[in-house]
C-alpha cells in the first residue's frame, strides 16, 4: 500500500450520482438509527452509511452538500455527522471538527497521508488484487516478454537475482512485473471462457537493454522465479472516485460467482470474489451487488411432489476492479458463507 492515496470529497461522487426520486429503490432508515454520530479512526463511509441506513449503497443519494461552499472538506475523526430533514426527505450533514455545523462537502480532490481522512472501505484489503493480480488474453500473454536465462544460468530465481529477458519492452518503463498463466475463469452457464488469471511472481527492474536481451534485477518475490515466466509492465494504480459503494445504474444486471482468492473454498465478509461480469456487461468499480442463494428443492410433505424454495439473499458485494469479461468483487457484508454458483443482481432488484 502506498503512504499516500487520493481520496475524493463525496460531493464529487455525488455529481456523478443519479438523481435522488429517479431511482426506483427507496432509502430506508434503519429503525435504531441515531441522530447523530461522531466519526472515530477505522471507521469508513460503509460503515457510517450502514448506521444510519438499512440499504448503505444508497449513501450517495442522502448525503447533503452545500454547493456554496468553495473551500474542498473531507471526512475526519472527531467530524459530526447528523441527520436532518428537507423538504421531508433524510439527509446527512457532515460538522467540522471543532467547529460549528456549517461546513459542508464541496467538489474537490485532495491527497491526504492514508489514515486522516476516512476512506469508503478497508483499502488496503483489496489492494493486493488493484495492483498484482491481472486477468489476461492467453494468446497475448504467451506473446509477452519472458524470462529467458538467470544469474548464473539458475534455473529458479530469487530476489536479487539477475534475470534476462528476452521480448520487445514498451518505451521508457523501468520496473515490470513477472507473472505466470494460471487457470481459465470459465463461466458455468454459458461455458464460455473469460479470461485466464495471471499468478503474480514478484517485480522486476530493467538495468539493461541489449539487441537481443534485457538485464533485469528482481526486486520482489512472491515465489521462485523460473525460466518461462511472463514479464509485464508495473500495472500499480491510484485508488479513484469510482471505488465508492453505489447502487449500480442496471437493475437488470445478473451474475454469478465464478471463483474466489485462492486457496478458499468459500467467502466471507472482507474476502475477494470474481464474478462473470465485465465492463461488456455495464459493470463498474464501486457497483454493489446482492448475492443470493439458489433455493433448495425439498419434497412436498403434503403432496408428495417436489417445490423449489425462492433463492435467498444472504449478503452484499462490491465490485472494485474490472476486466472486459469479469470483475474482482470485496464481500461487504454477509450472513453465511458464498460458494462458487452463488448469484448476485442489483440490490435494487424487485424481489
Amino acid at each position: 500500500m502506498k503512504n499516500f492515496f487520493t481520496q475524493v470529497a463525496l460531493a464529487t461522487l455525488l455529481a456523478a450520482s443519479i438523481i435522488v426520486g429517479a431511482v426506483a429503490e427507496e432509502i430506508q432508515l434503519r429503525n435504531d438509527h441515531p441522530d447523530e454520530y461522531v466519526v472515530v479512526k477505522g471507521d469508513t463511509l460503509w460503515d457510517i452509511s450502514g448506521t444510519f441506513l438499512r440499504n448503505p449503497w444508497m449513501w450517495p443519494e442522502i448525503w447533503h452538500v452545500n454547493q456554496q461552499i468553495a473551500n474542498p472538506h473531507l471526512i475526519y475523526p472527531g467530524d459530526v455527522i447528523k441527520l436532518i430533514y428537507l423538504d421531508g426527505q433524510p439527509r446527512l450533514t457532515v460538522g467540522r471538527r471543532g467547529a460549528k455545523l456549517e461546513g459542508k462537502l464541496s467538489p474537490s480532490v485532495r491527497v491526504v497521508p492514508l489514515g486522516d481522512a476516512i476512506p469508503a472501505i478497508p483499502l488496503d484489503v483489496v489492494d493486493a488484487f488493484l495492483n498484482k493480480n491481472r486477468v489476461v488474453d492467453k494468446a497475448e500473454f504467451e506473446v509477452a516478454p519472458y524470462v529467458v536465462a538467470g544469474q548464473e544460468q539458475r534455473l529458479i530465481l530469487a530476489n536479487g537475482d539477475k534475470v534476462y529477458v528476452r521480448g520487445a519492452l514498451a518505451d521508457n518503463i523501468p520496473n515490470y512485473n513477472i507473472y505466470r498463466l494460471g487457470d481459465a475463469y470459465v463461466d458455468p452457464a454459458s461455458g464460455e471462457v473469460l479470461g485466464y488469471g495471471a499468478k503474480d511472481v514478484g517485480s522486476v527492474k530493467v538495468t539493461g537493454i541489449h539487441s537481443q536481451v534485457s538485464s533485469m534485477m528482481v526486486t520482489r518475490t512472491t515465489e521462485e522465479v523460473r525460466i518461462g515466466d511472463r514479464v509485464l509492465p508495473d500495472e500499480e494504480r491510484a485508488i479513484e472516485s469510482t471505488f465508492y459503494p453505489s447502487s449500480p445504474a442496471n437493475e437488470n444486471i445478473e451474475g454469478m460467482v465464478i471463483a474466489m482468492d485462492e486457496g478458499l473454498t468459500h467467502a466471507g465478509n472482507m474476502d475477494v470474489i470474481v464474478l462473470n461480469l465485465g465492463t461488456r456487461e455495464g459493470v463498474a468499480s464501486g457497483d454493489v451487488l446482492a448475492v443470493y442463494k439458489e433455493g433448495k428443492l425439498i419434497k412436498d410433505q403434503i403432496s408428495g411432489d417436489s417445490v423449489q424454495l425462492p433463492e435467498e439473499r444472504v449478503g452484499l458485494a462490491m465490485v472494485f476492479r474490472t476486466f472486459d469479461k469479469l470483475c474482482y468483487a470485496l464481500v461487504l457484508e454477509t450472513d453465511r458463507p458464498i460458494r462458487l454458483q452463488d448469484k448476485l443482481y442489483s440490490p435494487a432488484r424487485p424481489l
